[in-house]
């Protein structure tokens, strides 16, 4: 049977904390992460491209990324719907635009948690803005700012991806050098 089972699990130690730290936008198709090899537990360690350029944003609180697992027995289906959640404050010409590109598009996205977890949405089929805000707040303390949502829907779960070593400006993931392009502060 091919879907036999191949370890258990222990109860493991209380080391991990939620949250995300910062996300990484590519066009979709720039990574080549279709052809991306994967490793015996599905883990990325290579992209299929020599170097690509992928945007930088930083985090801080209220942003969330889940996947829901469907999966049907009539049907003989099973899919991953993959949903980042994000809050971006501060509002900006320049990001309208970007958010207005971002909805057109289907990037690829790397998300970094606060455990130095990174993980691939969308490696197949790209994500897309399901919907969001642009809002001025009403009270002084309300935010002012973008949410977004980003879904997308892949027949494995988000890969881990296994990064060699980040130092703000490259990425580096096997044999692939990812340039990091960080925005501005406005």
């Amino acid at each position: 049977m091919a879907c036999a089972l191949t370890k258990g699990r222990i109860e493991p130690c209380k080391d991990s904390v939620g949250g995300l730290k910062e996300i990484y936008f590519g066009d979709f198709g720039d990574l080549n992460a279709t052809g991306a090899n994967l490793t015996a537990d599905d883990s990325v360690d290579n992209f299929d491209t020599s170097a690509e350029t992928v945007f930088k944003y930083e985090l801080k609180g209220n942003s969330s990324f889940e996947q829901a697992i469907t999966s049907s027995r009539e049907n003989g289906t099973t899919y991953f719907e993959q949903t980042l959640n994000l809050t971006l404050k501060k509002l900006s010409a320049a990001d309208n635009k970007e958010v207005k590109l971002l909805a057109y598009g289907r990037p690829q996205i790397i998300v970094r948690d606060y455990n130095d977890n990174y993980f691939l949405v969308g490696r197949e089929h790209g994500s897309e803005v399901t919907g969001g805000t642009i809002v001025t707040g009403a009270a002084m303390a309300d935010l002012s700012g973008y949410t977004l949502t980003f879904s997308g829907q892949e027949t494995l779960p988000a890969n881990f991806i296994n990064v060699d070593s980040n130092d703000g400006s490259s990425m580096v993931v096997g044999t692939t050098t990812l340039t990091i392009t960080s925005g501005s502060d406005f």
